[in-house]
């Protein structure tokens, strides 16, 4: 899983049957090298040498496939879900680009890759995103309901879970660790808030946080999904860099605030994961703001640094076996939609 922070390529293994049954395997994180994430982020939006950057990341897919087997060795695949990294995502306009080369990845790592996840759901009329929901509802049988997963990446979405079988809903709930992170990077050299201390040593502007929310994006009804650059304008002005990321970063908890409003009910507890839930400015405003337990992921057992690239090992399972990806409540297709495509190994 390659996610909108633009952090790395996060690989993880599961024994599953694509619906219940799931067995965590290890897991691993392969931070970018820093000239590549420039070369990353300079093709957000489809901007620039695209096919050169493609080749690139799938390379560093295959490094990453390699590195893993190496310190996992008893740790033995038989299919790769490739979720490749998202750079135009346009649902109302059919349109959602997730960059890397399925078959040459099959190829340099001699496995079966499963990748281009999202395309048949946009194309179907649904949102493409987010796609983790079916995987968090899974992993959350066992926990009291209504839950609601969190992830907390460059864009936040969200998983709500109740008490009946089929009863989840899923959306992006707004920005996620992107704004802060590029704030953070505008005014120092640093990459993001690390451990939140700018924002804690910063003071909130909180005319701006409550124009923000005026967005109509807010009071749209779900399923509803974003792309990391949607928000072009919310970088406030004239504050300086304590007060702009706890600026930022009470936007994020607010923008999961706003998000309760169109729940079937409240949550009885929020489960964090992604960058975001360690950041105790973002957790604490979370916590302030939402009114009951709001806790990481790996309060109940999870790994929250692997599950995404989790979600994407089962959802290859999913579409290995023709089952959906994707419900009319987690991204507002038709009917269940299955998806991906299957690359296999040639000789």
């Amino acid at each position: 899983m390659s996610g909108t922070s633009l952090d790395g390529i996060d690989a993880a293994t599961i024994a599953t049957d694509g619906e219940r049954r799931v067995f965590t395997g290890p897991a691993m994180t392969l931070p970018y090298p820093d000239a590549f994430r420039e070369r990353l982020r300079g093709v957000l939006g489809r901007r620039g040498a695209v096919a050169e950057v493609e080749a690139e990341l799938t390379r560093l897919h295959a490094e990453a496939v390699a590195a893993f087997r190496v310190r996992h060795p008893d740790a033995g695949f038989d299919l790769i879900g490739f979720h490749g990294h998202t750079i135009l995502h346009r649902p109302q306009e059919r349109c959602t680009w997730q960059i890397g080369d399925g078959a040459l990845l099959a190829r340099l790592t001699r496995t079966d890759v499963i990748a281009d996840f999202r395309s048949a759901d946009v194309a179907a009329g649904g949102e493409g995103a987010p796609l983790a929901p079916l995987y968090h509802a899974a992993r959350a049988s066992a926990l009291s309901k209504p839950v609601a997963v969190l992830n907390l990446g460059g864009v936040g979405n969200v998983t709500w879970i109740g008490a009946g079988v089929d009863e989840i809903l899923a959306f992006d709930t707004g920005p996620g660790n992107a704004l802060i992170d590029d704030w953070v990077r505008r005014h120092t050299d640093r990459l993001a808030d690390l451990d939140g201390a700018f924002a804690l040593a910063g003071c909130t502007a909180s005319q701006a946080v409550t124009a923000f929310l005026r967005q109509p994006y807010f009071a749209r009804r779900p399923p509803k999904s974003l792309d990391r650059d949607d928000f072009p304008n919310a970088l406030p002005d004239g504050l300086g860099v304590a007060d702009g990321a706890a600026t930022l970063t009470e936007i994020t908890a607010a923008s999961v605030e706003a998000a309760v409003q169109h729940m079937p009910q409240p949550p009885r507890e929020w489960l964090v994961c992604g960058g975001g839930r360690r950041n105790p400015a973002i957790m604490a405003a979370l916590t302030r703001r939402l009114g009951v337990p709001v806790r990481s992921v790996e309060a109940c057992g999870w790994d929250g640094d692997a599950l995404e690239a989790q979600a994407f090992a089962y959802l290859a399972v999913r579409s290995l076996r023709g089952l959906p990806l994707s419900l009319p409540t987690t991204t507002g297709c038709p009917q269940p939609l299955t998806g991906g495509r299957l690359f296999r190994v040639t000789s």
